[in-house]
């Protein structure tokens, strides 16, 4: 019998790729839900809903017959009260609306803010590494166990199993999202080449020597279709990764190297992105015109906020994917290649010159 997959987040990085794998994959039927509605992959039914709207979200959903549930959403909110409120809201209001579904699988996706905690509350104590689904929830309030708890209710009360997938660094294709390092570091590379600025490494002197990893979209695509296709894997979290460490100190020069720019020396002190960046909208829509590129704002490009977060970062943190590789689960991905591939497929598209 076909499956029919419901990502929500389908115009994210994570749910863009997991569209594109299952509509390649034979037996699988895919609708998308976003609030807009962006360039999606080819054979994927489209439903524009906000998430956070309960009724509205029963309404949309109440002619689809979905067996499998992928969230790969969430809403950045002023606080994390807010972010709890608001991002499980979400997820109690899709499970709710596929109530008497024959949904048998939903997984959840959040991330590896569940070891080091939210933003409010980032590495207030020191996280022990190689992060452990096992290790236990940090004491703080985090947005990311709110959504644990809703999708646990609901698989008690409807039956279904689920998985929860916790990514580190997403890189891959997509447009418009908060979350896109791939995006953001070719976006800075462009800038900087235009204006003869040095392409130094932004962040922190602990992140730049420290062992790192990071998540291909692809990876995390396949991790989400075993955990909903094999027995072993339901009712459990898991890693995932690429499944080998990296420093930035050596993976630098490769990305300059393919984004054709000299790889600055890096100073010893982080030059955050956003100050580094700051105004640079009008030098943007003249790197657009030049190349003839896809005429989208600077600020849909590049996400400076998270990528200064994500290399800012003054404590250790990669992943150990031990437990989904004892049930099965081997894929591996180069993560040089996560980054080139995403520049090559930027640049194809005209987002990037």
């Amino acid at each position: 019998m076909a499956r029919h997959a419901l990502i929500a987040g389908v115009s994210g990085i994570i749910g863009r790729h997991l569209a594109e794998h299952l509509t390649a994959t034979p037996g699988w039927i895919v609708t998308g839900i976003s609030r807009h509605k962006h360039d999606l992959p080819e054979r994927v039914n489209h439903i524009a809903v906000d998430l956070t709207d309960d009724e509205a979200t029963k309404r949309a959903l109440a002619a689809v017959k979905v067996t499998d549930v992928f969230i790969t959403t969430w809403l950045r909110q002023e606080t994390e009260a807010e972010n709890c409120r608001v991002n499980a809201g979400m997820v109690r209001n899709l499970l709710k609306a596929v109530e008497g579904k024959p949904v048998g699988h939903a997984a959840l996706v959040t991330g590896a803010k569940h070891y080091m905690g939210p933003f409010e509350a980032y590495a207030k104590t020191k996280p022990v590494t190689p992060f452990r689904e096992e290790q236990p929830r940090l004491p703080y309030q985090n947005f990311y166990y709110d959504q644990e708890d809703e999708l646990f209710a609901a698989s008690e009360r409807q039956g279904f199993s689920w998985s929860v997938h916790r990514p580190h660094t997403l890189i891959g294709y997509t447009v418009g999202n908060q979350m896109n390092m791939a995006a953001t570091l070719g976006a800075y590379a462009a800038i900087c080449k235009e204006t003869g600025r040095p392409f130094v490494f932004p962040g922190s002197p602990q992140q730049y020597e420290a062992a790192v990893d990071i998540t291909d979209g692809r990876i995390i695509a396949k991790q989400l279709h075993w955990a909903a296709t094999e027995p072993v894997a339901g009712n459990h979290a898991f890693n995932i990764v690429n499944g080998e460490v990296f420093r930035w100190s050596w993976l630098w020069p490769k990305l300059a190297a393919h984004l054709g720019v000299p790889a600055a020396d890096y100073p010893g002190h982080a030059q955050p992105l956003e100050q580094q960046m700051a105004g640079m909208e009008p030098v943007w829509d003249k790197i657009v015109a030049k190349h003839r590129l896809q005429t989208n704002p600077l600020n849909t490009v590049a996400s400076w906020w998270h990528s200064d977060a994500d290399l800012g970062r003054i404590i250790e943190n990669f992943n150990d994917m031990t437990k989904s590789r004892d049930m099965g689960f081997t894929a591996y991905q180069n993560s040089v290649r996560s980054f080139t591939d995403a520049f090559d497929r930027f640049r194809a598209a005209n987002v990037l010159p």
